[in-house]
C-alpha cells in the first residue's frame, strides 16, 4: 500500500511537470536524458533529432533535457524528472534499483559484445598487444567518469583481475577521474597523463575525426567483452500513455533507420531489444567491486 500511495504521488507530481505538459492535442511529453559521456556541447543537437525521431514514430512529443552528470541522470529518473533514459551499464543498473518496475528495453547492437580501450602515450613506448600492459604499473592512469561502465567499472575489473591488485596498487597513486570519454583521450594525447581507459566507440570516432593522433595517443589492449548502454523505461509511461506505450517505444527504438538519427546515438548499426537479465554481469560485478552495496 505504500509504494502505491507513493507512485499515485509520482504520477499526481508528473501531472503538474514537464513530463505531462500540454502539447495542443498531440498528447504530454517525454521527457528523457542520457548521460553526458562524451563531447557535451553537442549532446543538445544530436538529442533533439532523436527526440524528432521519437515524436513522429509514437505522436507523443519527446523533448531532452540535458544531464550535468551521470549520477544526476539517475536522480532525475528516480525523481520522475525523465522517464527514458539513455544509460550506461552501470547507471541503468542504479537507476532500476531505484524505481520498482523499470526495465531496460533496448541497446546497440554492439552493446551486449562492448568494450573499453586501455590507451597511453606515445612517450611510454608501449604498443598494442593481446596481453595487459603490465609496464603500465607506476605510470600516471585516469579513469573516465567515477559513475562509467567502459570507462571505469570494467577497466578496473579486469586490471584488477590481471594483476591481482587494485588501481591504487598498481599505479602507485590515488584513483584518477576525468568527466568523460573524451576527455580521458585528449589528456593522453598531450602528456598531461601516461595512459588511461575509455570507451572503444569514442577512441575510434576521435581517430576517424581525426582530433586524435593513434600514433600519439596509442591503443594498446582492449578489455574483453561486457553488456553497456540501454535504454530504459519509466514504469510511469504506461500509467501516463496507455498500457503498452513502453512495449511501443522499444519498437520505436527498434525500428531507428535515419542514419543521421543512428549517427546521434552513436549507434550506426542500430538498435535491437534489451532486457534487464542482460546486464545481470555488470550488477554483481558492480557488487564485487564495491561500487553497489
Amino acid at each position: 500500500m505504500k509504494r502505491l500511495n507513493l507512485f499515485a504521488a509520482l504520477l499526481a507530481s508528473l501531472a503538474s511537470s514537464g513530463c505531462m505538459e500540454d502539447t495542443g492535442g498531440s498528447g504530454s511529453v517525454v521527457t528523457f536524458s542520457a548521460i553526458p559521456d562524451d563531447n557535451r556541447s553537442g549532446l543538445q543537437a544530436r538529442y533533439d533529432l532523436v527526440a524528432q525521431a521519437l515524436t513522429e514514430a509514437l505522436g507523443v512529443r519527446f523533448v531532452y533535457q540535458p544531464s550535468t552528470d551521470y549520477e544526476a541522470s539517475v536522480e532525475a529518473f528516480k525523481n520522475g524528472d525523465i522517464l527514458l533514459g539513455w544509460f550506461g551499464g552501470v547507471s541503468g543498473v542504479h537507476a532500476r534499483l531505484a524505481v520498482s518496475g523499470a526495465h531496460a528495453i533496448a541497446q546497440g547492437r554492439v552493446d551486449p559484445q562492448f568494450v573499453s580501450y586501455f590507451i597511453a602515450h606515445k612517450d611510454l613506448g608501449l604498443d598494442y598487444a593481446e596481453a595487459f600492459p603490465a609496464a603500465l604499473r607506476g605510470k600516471t592512469f585516469s579513469f573516465g567518469s567515477r559513475g562509467s561502465t567502459s570507462g571505469r567499472l570494467m577497466p578496473q575489473f579486469y586490471l584488477m583481475q590481471e594483476t591481482g591488485q587494485s588501481p591504487e596498487e598498481f599505479f602507485g597513486h590515488p584513483s584518477q577521474f576525468t568527466t568523460g570519454h573524451d576527455q580521458t583521450a585528449l589528456q593522453v594525447q598531450a602528456g598531461s597523463i601516461s595512459a588511461g581507459a575509455l570507451n572503444f566507440k569514442t577512441y575510434e570516432r576521435m581517430v576517424a575525426e581525426g582530433t586524435l593522433d593513434p600514433e600519439v595517443c596509442r591503443h594498446i589492449w582492449t578489455t574483453p567483452p561486457y553488456a553497456d548502454y540501454n535504454w530504459t523505461a519509466h514504469p510511469a509511461l504506461d500509467q501516463l500513455h496507455g498500457e503498452g506505450f513502453v512495449k511501443r517505444l522499444q519498437n520505436a527504438l527498434v525500428a531507428l533507420a535515419d542514419p543521421a538519427v543512428l549517427k546521434a546515438l552513436d549507434r550506426t548499426e542500430g538498435l535491437i531489444p534489451a532486457g534487464d537479465e542482460d546486464y545481470a554481469a555488470i550488477e554483481a560485478t558492480m557488487r564485487q567491486t564495491g561500487l553497489l552495496r
